[in-house]
């Protein structure tokens, strides 16, 4: 199966230019296997900074009003998105306060 793509607005409004670096540096130090990239507008703008999580079979994720300080519920939710058949979850509560920062979840294609 693919990695998950982790997808970062790097132009909304007020956007931290360092939270991308800090993302990378998180993957990385963390073991955590993802696609990571940065894009021109996921249309979140008035939830600045954006970020989505996808792989292909799984529901997708938006979220928004992300900083540096959710970096550990990122985490948390990629491994628990890993571990996930579908990408969905019995229960949030472990993903803190990222949980509410959710603004849109996509459901996977019909196989």
């Amino acid at each position: 199966m693919s990695l998950p793509t982790v997808t970062l607005c790097r132009t909304c409004r007020g956007a931290d230019p360092a939270l991308f670096g800090q993302v990378r540096a998180a993957l990385e130090a963390s073991g955590v296997k993802a696609q990571l990239q940065q894009v021109d507008c996921m249309s979140g703008c008035k939830q600045p900074q954006t970020l989505a999580v996808r792989q292909c079979g799984k529901t997708a994720y938006l979220f928004g009003k992300v900083t540096a300080e959710d970096l550990p519920d990122v985490l948390t939710f990629l491994r628990m998105y890993e571990g996930s058949r579908d990408g969905n979850f019995a229960d949030a509560r472990p993903l803190g306060k990222l949980r509410f920062k959710a603004i849109a979840r996509i459901p996977a294609d019909l196989e």
